[in-house]
């Protein structure tokens, strides 16, 4: 290898030659017998020590020579935290400050934060190697979701599509026969309370299943047009295009279908009124609108939100005396300021108005205001509505009404010409009325459920995997009486994949509640609303989802766990 090339070094090696010394080395000190000898500390900190003062180990003692921490107690790995913060001391003070701390101390700080980190995020990951004993390490509830409970959190968000798997099969819930299907429809209209066993062995066997799964499916809407699909009206110009609308161009037919349909609009708010009706909605070409009795979603109030809206929307209803407030913009608006972004509606102009004030004193102080061109009145409006104008049609446009500004919104709605389509495939169409209850020109209409039985690919061959669909307006107390069907007929054991809506996904917001209800008392007050006295429990939970929906829930041993 020592040969005279011009440039050549004797002393250089290449990296395996590198990675061998470094392995011989440790082999030879692995090797040796008599530890090495311990340099002298300086006098400096000889005294900090006889003082009694906790210092960290001398670099010179765990350094090259292997002292008690290792190689890595030089320095804190920076990855080992996602937020790259010093690690918190977990010791009482008087604890020991030695030996075992620095024995697995650098051990710690490299790897089981990691590991911790991963475990308590990642339930399902299994831990092979067992750590030693190590001090407990507090994570904040961000760190850590709590997504297992025995009960679902609400979802006031409106499903297109529900799938369900599970290893037992569906077939219970096909093919009724007529005494069950009309034993289904007496039950939905009579209200009948249907309580099942934790667990039914033969589901296929039991007529109460089935007349109850038929219960459940049952929804009233309005209007009624057999060859138009009235749910979702967001966005559903293409499939309603190309479809029969004679009252497009009929100002006389448009009229008629309008004042039907206040009659009916009018009818669900007098039933909400009066707590015969739990909630429904009011779903327009471009908003939705949720209407919630008194005692439900923790408000002793009438509520009522509507998402998206604009601002051409919310000045129309200012106008008409509507007091009405945005949650959303309310709660995060000097977050917003502070990040730059855009706020909401009122905030914004208030700031404004501010900054204009002040801009324009300091010309004045200096006595050239006459010197300088003033923006018009024109210009500083649209600056001013700008910032409202972009949080137009997103969740942070979300408007909350509530007490009697709900009969004054029912007013409104009436009377708004915007809200029907002027143009295009739902030109002159009321908007659609979905309710868990009978009302006034409503019609009773089924979500559709299909079974089918697949198989999928496992480790010993293949296995039946069996699924069941339910499509259509899954309102939330349909969502909450499946569910509990399915515990009963799949042995607590099964999936759900869930498709909300996702303009009505705001409706999960927590509102700010006055002060706490009593759940008796709405129990009692709402008792004749039509719903299962346990669905009726779950509807008066305050939501906790936010702007978010349940996307995906697995049941196992009778717990829930979701994902949103």
């Amino acid at each position: 290898m020592d040969m005279s090339v011009p440039g050549y070094s004797p002393s250089f090696k290449k990296p395996p030659e590198i990675v061998r010394l470094r392995r011989k080395r440790a082999r030879n000190r692995g090797a040796a017998v008599s530890p090495p000898p311990e340099l002298p500390e300086p006098a400096p900190r000889r005294a900090a020590l006889a003082a009694g003062l906790p210092l960290r180990p001398f670099p010179a003692a765990v350094g090259r020579g292997g002292g008690a921490g290792g190689p890595a107690a030089a320095r804190r790995n920076p990855f080992a935290r996602l937020d790259n913060r010093p690690p918190v001391a977990a010791e009482p003070p008087d604890g020991p400050r030695g030996g075992q701390q620095e024995a697995w101390g650098p051990f710690l700080e490299s790897n089981q934060e990691n590991d911790l980190l991963w475990e308590e995020t990642f339930p399902e990951r299994t831990i092979v190697t067992a750590l030693p004993q190590t001090p407990h390490i507090s994570f904040s509830k961000s760190d850590i979701p709590s997504l297992e409970s025995t009960e679902l959190p609400v979802d006031w968000s409106i499903k297109t599509r529900l799938l369900f798997t599970s290893s037992q099969p569906f077939t219970w819930a096909e093919h009724l026969k007529a005494q069950e299907e009309a034993q289904g429809l007496v039950q939905h209209c009579r209200a009948t309370e249907v309580t099942l066993p934790q667990s039914i062995q033969d589901p296929k066997l039991s007529t109460e299943l089935r007349c109850a799964f038929q219960q459940s499916l049952i929804y009233w809407l309005h209007p009624a047009l057999p060859w138009l699909p009235l749910f979702p009206r967001i966005g559903a110009d293409r499939k309603m295009a190309g479809k029969t609308s004679p009252w497009s161009n009929d100002e006389t037919l448009q009229h008629i279908l309008m004042s039907d349909w206040s009659v009916s609009f009018t009818s669900l708010y007098n039933l909400l009124k009066t707590k015969l009706c739990p909630y429904f909605y009011v779903c327009t070409y471009q908003f939705t609108v949720l209407f919630r009795a008194a005692g439900l979603a923790g408000s002793d109030v009438i509520t009522s939100l509507i998402s998206p809206t604009t601002r051409g929307l919310r000045e129309a209803m200012k106008n008409e005396g509507i007091e009405f407030s945005l949650p959303l913009v309310k709660e995060n608006g000097h977050k917003k300021r502070a990040s730059g972004t855009s706020l909401g509606y009122g905030e914004e102009q208030a700031i404004s108005d501010e900054d204009d004030e002040e801009g324009f004193s300091w010309l004045e102080e200096m006595g050239v205001q006459d010197k300088i061109k003033k923006p018009d009145i024109l210009s500083i409006k649209l600056r001013k509505e700008k910032h409202e104008v972009q949080m137009d049609h997103r969740p942070e446009s979300v408007v909350l009404v509530k007490g009697i500004n709900t009969f004054t919104l029912l007013n409104f709605l009436i009377n708004c010409k915007s809200l029907v389509a002027t143009s295009g495939p739902q030109a002159g169409l009321p908007p659609t009325l979905l309710a868990p209850t009978a009302f006034r020109g409503a019609t009773m209409q089924m979500l559709k459920a299909r079974s089918v039985n697949v198989k999928t690919q496992a480790l010993s061959g293949y296995k039946d995997q069996f699924s069941l669909e339910i499509t259509g307006p899954v309102m939330p107390h349909s969502l909450h009486s499946v569910t509990m069907l399915l515990k009963s007929s799949q042995s607590g054991s099964f999936c759900v994949g869930l498709y909300p809506h996702e303009p009505t996904a705001v409706f999960n917001i927590c509102l700010p509640v006055d002060k706490a209800l009593n759940k008796e008392v709405v129990h009692k007050e709402l008792a004749n609303c039509g719903l299962h006295p346990k669905t009726l429990e779950h509807l008066s939970q305050i939501p906790s989802l936010g702007k978010s929906s349940l996307r995906n829930v697995e049941m196992r041993d009778y717990i829930y766990n979701w994902r949103s």
